[in-house]
């Protein structure tokens, strides 16, 4: 969500004058065991251009590069950096070069996300680890903040009566989502669904109180 509200922060343009199309943001999300022909694979279809499979891996990089700068590429992103963990130590230190040598190359900043496993991926290389600073996004605690975003996702779900909960329940709702964004979203969600097929139309503390993940329901009725 971040990462697509910073390209939407920042789109490409094109250069009325010149018509020269600018990209300052490129994203990608590395697959399950990354190589580096996905990466420039990845990183072409990023910008739109077509992958002829007969290109060696030289041939790759050039184009890749070429097409990096044509573009203005100013921030590279990197999401899902800790599955480079998947990768022999020796794959990964491969990956990690590439990463260093893309940025050094089109002298663009180098933005890495993961869950915590992507400092450990990171730390594999000791000029790059040296290079970014990190940052921890802090979980939700059962606080006014998380009482403003409970409220907004509650108001946003398509239930025909309002819903409201408790102080006790708001802090029972941010310990079963352990204060990750997404799994608070996934409860409510959750929530809306069951409230609909039982027609109750709202999300009450009980229903808080009641909530059990899919898994633990499905064992129940094994």
């Amino acid at each position: 969500m971040l990462v697509e509200k910073f390209k939407r922060d920042h789109p490409p343009t094109i250069n009325p004058s010149t018509g020269v199309e600018s990209m300052p943001v490129l994203a990608i999300t590395l697959t399950s065991r990354p190589t580096e022909r996905r990466i420039y694979g990845q990183l072409l279809m990023a910008m739109g251009a077509s992958i002829n499979e007969r290109l060696t891996l030289m041939e790759l990089e050039i184009r890749t590069v070429l097409l990096l700068k044509s573009n203005n590429v100013r921030v590279l992103v990197f999401d899902e950096v800790h599955n480079l963990l998947a990768g022999t130590p020796r794959e990964q230190r491969v990956i990690l070069q590439l990463l260093r040598y893309l940025s050094n190359e089109i002298k663009a900043s180098l933005v890495c996300l993961g869950v915590s496993e992507a400092r450990d991926a990171i730390a594999g290389d000791t000029q790059l680890a040296r290079r970014l600073d990190q940052f921890v996004l802090p979980r939700w605690k059962a606080d006014e903040e998380f009482q403003e975003l409970v409220t907004a996702i509650l108001r946003s779900l398509p239930l025909r009566l309002p819903s409201s909960l408790s102080s006790q329940s708001l802090r029972h709702l941010s310990r079963l989502g352990d204060g990750i964004t997404a799994r608070v979203f996934g409860i409510l969600n959750e929530l809306a669904i069951e409230a609909i097929q039982n027609g109750i139309e709202r999300i009450t503390d009980d229903s808080i109180e009641s909530w059990r993940p899919a898994l633990e329901k499905e064992a129940a009725f094994a």
